[in-house]
């Protein structure tokens, strides 16, 4: 569910008209509402009651540091996959004991980083960095909290770009490889082996592979365990995934995910690692953009926007599909035509939609994307010398603009001409 709906003709977010919000900050914005935020996050945990469970918000789907602070304040850790998104979950008000680090590739500095902040567990993610954090760790005389991720080897109905749990995949150790790696994290220095994390991939709308997983997971804790290897956590990372499209199977009840996790380890007495993203933020923002020109093509008419694929890249890197919605309520007899929806960058891949059916919409009105909330604004690009799209967070009938649309001076300070450019005859 979302709170977005049609009211006196114009589409709101909960109580503010989008019209207003562009009136006020321009376009293209992203408008996010806290009471869907909220929903989504309580309907997830509260279906883990009774299981020892912590949800972990994977902050790579919304990084905004208001949409952090505002699910800090309902209890959510934090996921992350970089040094700048633990210390922007830090700067939100989520406890280092709260966040989760996760990554193939973490450097030196990020390590370091996570150790000395003193956050929960560090996923690792290959024998290289196992020892790499073993070094580091003895050195600060400190000890590594460690899961170590394995790779199942399980298909997840989902697009090639984000399936992470096959063996061709870069992500986590071979699962028939990873006992050896466990023995061998039991016997370096800086090494405190806390439990075995496992995430197969993004936009799941079927448990099955879920429960094919998690059935590896559990009898490699319990092999590892005849071995002496007692682990105390199972992180079982996210990827459930939300309904696009109309025709889109609807998305997999956290009961029922409650209830698979609960069947595979709810005798095992092992404290659960939950790190859902999109099915937390995705429903919870709009992508806003108005229509710059409306062009009568030779053999197709396309509706030109103000938004681009570098504010809104999933249609031209995923071939992902968003509704698109006119802001200002069409009238019920209103015809629909096929119609390509497109963005000013200098790319042909710069398309939203396809020969997509929409009422007759004007140059100057606006439209929204809808399920934009999760891998939007993070994903987004100053490509074309464009800024970075604003975020507005709604929460009511209040909003507040919670990242400001940086202007071309602010973009230009962050580059400098070298003197000897400067001066020709240097």
């Amino acid at each position: 569910m979302d709170h977005f709906a049609y009211k006196s003709g114009v589409l709101h977010a909960e109580e503010v008209p989008l019209t207003r919000i562009a009136e006020s900050v321009g376009t293209p914005f992203y408008v996010y509402s806290s009471a869907t935020l909220e929903h989504h996050y309580r309907v997830f945990s509260e279906a883990f009651v009774g299981q020892n469970a912590h949800v972990c918000f994977a902050v790579k789907t919304n990084g905004n540091k208001a949409v952090l602070a505002l699910l800090a304040r309902l209890g959510a850790g934090a996921d992350v996959v970089s040094g700048g998104e633990m210390r922007q979950a830090i700067a939100a008000g989520i406890p280092a004991k709260r966040i989760v680090f996760s990554g193939v590739g973490k450097t030196r500095d990020e390590l370091t980083a996570a150790l000395a902040a003193g956050i929960a567990q560090i996923n690792v993610e290959s024998e290289p960095e196992l020892r790499a954090l073993s070094e580091f760790a003895a050195s600060m005389g400190t000890l590594a909290p460690v899961a170590l991720r394995v790779n199942p080897d399980v298909a997840a109905d989902t697009h090639e770009k984000i399936t992470t749990g096959r063996k061709e995949n870069k992500f986590g150790i071979d699962i028939d490889q990873a006992p050896a790696l466990f023995r061998l994290a039991r016997t370096l220095p800086g090494i405190d082996l806390k439990g075995v994390a496992v995430h197969i991939g993004s936009q799941i709308l079927d448990l099955e592979p879920f429960r094919q997983a998690f059935a590896r997971l559990r009898e490699l804790v319990l092999a590892l365990r005849a071995e002496g290897i007692n682990l105390e956590r199972v992180d079982l990372g996210g990827g459930l995934g939300v309904p696009y499209h109309r025709d889109d199977p609807t998305s997999p009840p956290p009961d029922a995910y409650a209830a698979l996790t609960r069947e595979a380890f709810g005798d095992l007495g092992v404290r659960l690692i939950l790190e859902p993203g999109r099915l937390i933020a995705g429903n919870a923002g709009m992508l806003v953009s108005r229509v710059v020109y409306v062009k009568e093509g030779a053999s197709r008419n396309f509706l030109i926007l103000d938004s681009g694929f570098n504010d809104l890249i999933r249609p031209a890197f995923y071939e992902a599909f968003h509704e698109i919605l006119p802001v200002n309520l069409p009238a019920p007899d209103a015809p629909r035509e096929p119609i390509d929806v497109v963005g000013p960058i200098c790319e042909s891949s710069d398309i939203f939609a396809r020969q997509r059916l929409l009422p007759p919409i004007a140059p100057g009105e606006l439209v929204a994307f809808a399920t934009a909330g999760a891998y939007g604004a993070v994903m987004a690009s100053t490509y074309n010398g464009r800024p970075l799209v604003p975020e507005v967070l709604v929460r009511g009938a209040r909003f507040d603009v919670v990242r400001r649309r940086p202007t071309p001076a602010e973009m230009a300070a962050l580059e400098t001409v070298p003197d000897w450019l400067k001066n020709p005859a240097s």
